[in-house]
């Protein structure tokens, strides 16, 4: 198992960014996934983009669930990699991918069900509601081969294989990329499926991946030819919740929060959701180094400390946090002088590129303190604290953003709400870069 690169006396900043380079192109690709999906949809009109704006916080709660499956697979797998009990790793690995397989097939069949009540929730019209419906059916069925992508994906970078993850997501990217425009357009003798298109072309990337991703967990032989017993199997979901649950609730905060803000906007007008719901796919995308670097990060973190490197451990963190705020600075300042053109990229709607440039021009100046806030809620994770975590992402987004948020919507409008973002993450980034500073194993 190629796991001594990380418990090495070399600098931890350049390592950490040397291991992350493969994660950045792999992350890309994969973020590329919504971008992709909106542009094209964007080119159907301002309804469709309207529609896919709404489904953001059901598509990202499936996928944080999968994330703190994936964060508890990172921590897990390396700590026991790190202690050399390769056995351990090896079912450990497999219970969690079983695990991902029947709780994401649950939820998704549950969201299935539910579409109409819940987008009805969240103030979509019904116009908007059959669009909604003609993606998330297909989006749906493929949640479970995305989230086991991802596991999968975690598992190769504990391992120190972080090409091969990235290869993965590159792979998956390029499909969704390729099939997009085939399927939403209908060209050559492919029909014309419109939004439903998107979901379909993602559907069949994450098959081909994930049996990608399959294939070479069984060529490494940490794939068994059998399951666990149940008595091992229910341990290892154990130990994994430990991790998992707080991780999963913590990434769910996001889209909880985020339908919030879109049924406030969608008292306003669709264009406001419209640009929201595309401004947080952009966001993705701004945000690759912080991801990329937190993916990294918390194995790095777990495998040094359960080799008893607490000091290293500490120093990473702080090397990472001092890195991505210099990077998102970097990234802030073009962002912010060509937000309106990169709105016009989205949409020809005028109060669609209004809004959309807004939100581009301030939420990135504070993506900095929030990539703290990520790396310091990731770092808790492996330090065994998951619920010190989960309290910090409680305090940013309910103490402090929410109520930001709903008072800015009462006094500015929707542009108020987009404003009240940025401002509730500085403040916690501050915070969190303070408790970072005194961080220890005890």
């Amino acid at each position: 198992m190629p796991t001594s690169h990380r418990l090495t006396t070399e600098p931890t900043l350049p390592l950490l960014v040397r291991m992350s380079l493969p994660n950045v192109i792999g992350i890309l690709t994969i973020m590329t996934f919504g971008l992709v999906d909106v542009f094209f949809i964007s080119q159907l009109g301002s309804e469709a983009l309207t529609a896919i704006g709404f489904t953001s916080p059901v598509t990202l709660m499936i996928s944080a669930i999968a994330i703190g499956i994936g964060a508890g697979v990172s921590v897990g797998f390396s700590r026991l990699l790190g202690k050399k009990q390769v056995v351990e790793a090896k079912r450990y690995l497999q219970d969690a991918l079983l695990l991902t397989l029947l709780l994401i097939g649950l939820i998704s069949l549950l969201a299935y069900w539910g579409l109409e009540a819940v987008f009805s929730v969240l103030g979509a019209q019904p116009s908007t509601i059959a669009l909604i419906e003609q993606y998330m059916q297909y989006w749906c069925i493929g949640a479970p081969l995305l989230a086991l992508m991802m596991v999968s994906n975690q598992a190769l970078r504990a391992l120190g294989d972080a090409h091969l993850a990235a290869i993965i997501m590159a792979i998956a990217g390029a499909l969704n990329a390729i099939l997009d425009p085939l399927l939403i357009f209908g060209i050559g003798p492919l029909p014309r499926l419109e939004i439903a298109g998107a979901a379909i072309a993602s559907m069949i990337a994450w098959l081909l991946t994930t049996l990608l991703a399959g294939l070479i967990l069984k060529n490494k032989k940490l794939l068994f030819s059998s399951l666990n017993n149940v008595k091992q199997t229910l341990a290892n979901w154990q130990a994994l919740g430990h991790v998992a649950r707080p991780a999963a609730f913590t990434s769910t905060l996001n889209p909880i929060v985020n339908a919030i803000f879109l049924s406030i906007l969608a008292g306003f007008n669709s264009q406001a959701v419209a640009a929201f719901g595309a401004g947080i796919r952009i966001e993705s995308l701004l945000l690759i180094g912080i991801t990329a670097l937190s993916s990294s990060l918390m194995p790095f973190l777990a495998q040094n400390l359960g080799a008893g490197h607490n000091e290293r451990a500490k120093q990473a963190l702080l090397g990472s946090i001092h890195f991505v705020l210099l990077l998102q600075m970097i990234i802030f300042l073009p962002v912010h002088i060509w937000a309106e053109t990169i709105a016009k990229v989205f949409s020809n709607d005028a109060l669609v590129i209004e809004y959309l440039s807004f939100y581009l021009k301030w939420l990135p100046l504070a993506y900095g303190p929030l990539g703290i806030v990520i790396l310091v809620a990731n770092a808790l994770n492996a330090y065994h604290r998951p619920i010190a975590g989960l309290v910090i992402n409680v305090c940013r987004l309910f103490a402090v953003m929410l109520p930001l948020a709903w008072l800015a919507s009462i006094w500015l409008g929707a542009k108020g709400l987009m404003l009240a973002l940025p401002i509730g993450n500085l403040a916690m980034g501050i915070a969190c870069y303070l408790l970072a500073r005194n961080i220890s194993e005890g």
